[in-house]
């Protein structure tokens, strides 16, 4: 227990630049205290102290503004940054080192509908280790993103995520798919990628301008030679009129 809170402190540190102590982590940052809360709240939901463990869940959420089910499970080095608004789901799974901004939910699809078919079922996300979930992101249904992936600001996610690959938009869409390599990806704030990578929506307009543009050339390419394949029986014509008059014709149209 005390291995993973300090995983944790250190996971603070290492990704909140505003952190200066480890004093100041545990006593002023309601990410930690949330998680904290939780291992506790896990470990009397697994041992069947479901009503206990649901009090302490709520007064969690109470005292931080981060709702965390203790039947959730969530791995080493987890890091919720600001916090306010985050909603994670009783199947939840979270790897190890996985960062969550404010106002993500992970959630399911559709809780209100046949409820009692739901029960014990997974219906919630699983993050694998190393994943970032930029703010006000929803992550929802029982999907994986897979590892080191990140999902940008209010994202919406319906469909499992592959490895390394960034996820932007509504719905969700996969913006990088040539994914890094996975020991390269370096830690990225707020989930948003670095470099430059294209809008989809703005990407796939680009590519039907760029269709339209060559089916333009084709066009004009096959008018140029039914133009030149007219001349041609042009002149011919003529040639034969020549022919049977004795009499040379200017040739008429283009050569």
């Amino acid at each position: 227990m005390f291995d993973r809170l300090k995983a944790e402190i250190d996971a603070t540190m290492s990704r909140d630049p505003a952190a200066r102590s480890r004093a100041e982590v545990v006593l002023c940052y309601p990410g930690f205290q949330a998680v904290s809360l939780h291992r506790l709240s896990n470990k009397l939901w697994r041992n069947d102290w479901r009503l206990l463990a649901r009090c302490l869940s709520h007064l969690g959420r109470i005292v931080t503004g981060i709702e965390i089910h203790p039947g959730a499970t969530i791995g080493k080095g987890f890091f919720i940054d600001h916090g306010m608004g985050v909603v994670i789901g009783e199947t939840s799974i979270i790897g190890d080192n996985v960062t969550l901004y404010h106002g993500v939910t992970l959630g399911g699809v559709a809780p209100s509908v046949d409820s009692d078919a739901q029960r014990g079922t997974k219906r919630h996300p699983t993050l694998e280790c190393g994943t970032i979930v930029g703010s006000g992101a929803q992550v929802l249904g029982p999907i994986v993103v897979a590892r080191n992936a990140r999902i940008g600001a209010n994202a919406v996610v319906t469909k499992d995520v592959p490895c390394c690959a960034t996820v932007v938009g509504i719905p969700g869409k996969v913006v990088n798919p040539k994914p890094a390599v996975v020991d390269e990806q370096p830690f990225v704030a707020y989930g948003t990628p670095t470099g430059d990578v294209p809008d989809p929506v703005s990407r796939t307009l680009e590519g039907l301008l760029n269709e339209v543009q060559s089916l333009r050339r084709r066009i004009n390419s096959l008018e140029g030679q039914d133009d030149y394949q007219a001349n041609l029986l042009t002149q011919k014509e003529d040639k034969d009129k020549s022919d049977n008059t004795g009499e040379d014709i200017p040739p008429q149209g283009k050569c």
